[in-house]
């Protein structure tokens, strides 16, 4: 195996550690409630210093230490400052990512349609991805290893009606369905670079919730199609081409296979995927409310009515996982309180065997 050392050389990094074990890479994501109801404002909270939810949020992502790092729901600025500050406060932290990848999301993007039918066509719903501003929301990728920007793709802008066997049914007319996007936020193929000079295709993904409309379920069909997407590339029904390398699918889904609302085939046709393995990461949360099925050590995220697991890392089935988990402590532990006040998902990680 690669030692620490000669990693360090390899890639030409800053003087940062691999967080686990030198022949492993942990790949995390978590959806940090990053975002905020106005354009700089999060770089705001961020550069002030005393916001608690920020703070336990650098505390946790600290803690976690992983390699490879997707941030869902963190406002997206031309420059990156805000992601910029963030990288700053968790460089303080003991844990600095001197790679950092963000791209404008769907989020906020206006349609020039009256996609809610309130007879106004610049509201948060009126856009590809509800957002009250351009980029409230997106994705943000942090990571000790270097990006592969010049492979880097993006899906975002693909439109629902394009992909096969989509469930849209009569929840768009026909000029709608000429200008939505299938993704909410975006879908991505972000190579990163391993030592062996591979790439490693970081598949992204943040899905709409399947709620917040109206009988024709428009977001529970488009929260489907979101996630069959990466079926649709694999299977080389799209116009794009498959990943040509060892590949992890993540991000929120904002699907539980098994609870919650939502039309859940999607998401459990990708987890029963041959191509991909589950590794099924697991926390310490214990509660489900009565009419819940799953197990809710699997859970990533804390509602009202219970918990769901719809937070994932799914590797591809000739990558050799080391260790999974969600950490999600149980109550007493000393973290469980910073996690709870920083966001209401718990962050997922994968360990994965370097070649």
């Amino acid at each position: 195996m690669i030692a620490r050392q000669a990693l360090f050389a390899l890639l030409v990094l800053a003087p940062t550690a691999l967080a686990q074990q030198p022949d492993h890479l942990r790949i995390a994501t978590y959806n940090a409630d990053l975002s905020r109801r106005g354009p700089g404002l999060l770089l705001r909270d961020i550069l002030s210093g005393a916001d608690p939810q920020i703070a336990a949020v650098v505390s946790t992502l600290a803690n976690l230490n992983a390699d490879i790092l997707v941030l869902t729901d963190v406002d997206f600025d031309h420059d990156r400052v805000a992601l910029s500050a963030l990288a700053d406060q968790l460089a303080k932290a003991g844990a600095p990512y001197p790679h950092r990848f963000a791209k404008r999301p769907n989020t906020g993007m206006a349609t020039g349609l009256d996609l809610d039918g309130d007879t106004r066509l610049s509201g948060p719903r009126d856009a590809q991805g509800f957002g009250y501003f351009s980029g409230q929301g997106g994705i943000a990728v942090l990571s000790r290893l270097p990006f592969d920007t010049a492979a880097f793709r993006d899906f975002s802008d693909f439109l629902w009606q394009d992909l096969p066997d989509n469930v849209i049914g009569d929840s768009l007319d026909d000029s709608e369905k000429a200008v939505l996007r299938l993704s909410t936020t975006a879908h991505w193929d972000l190579p990163v670079m391993l030592p062996d000079e591979g790439r490693l295709h970081l598949l992204i993904w943040h899905a709409t919730p399947p709620v917040f409309d109206g009988p024709k379920d428009r977001n529970g069909r488009r929260n489907h199609d979101e996630t069959a997407f990466w079926l649709a590339l694999l299977d080389g029904t799209l116009p794009m081409a498959a990943p040509d390398g060892p590949f992890v699918i993540l991000g929120d889904a904002n699907l539980d296979p098994v609870d919650g609302d939502g039309r859940n085939a999607a998401i459990r046709a990708l987890l029963a995927d041959p191509r991909l393995q589950d590794p099924a990461p697991k926390g310490s949360h214990n509660r489900a409310e009565p009419d819940q099925n799953g197990d809710p050590a699997l859970d990533t995220a804390l509602y009202d009515f219970g918990g769901l697991r719809v937070d994932f890392v799914l590797p591809s089935s000739d990558l050799r996982v080391a260790g999974s988990g969600v950490d999600w402590p149980k109550d007493a532990a000393p973290n469980a309180a910073t996690l709870a006040r920083a966001s209401r998902h718990r962050p997922v990680w994968v360990d994965i065997a370097l070649p």
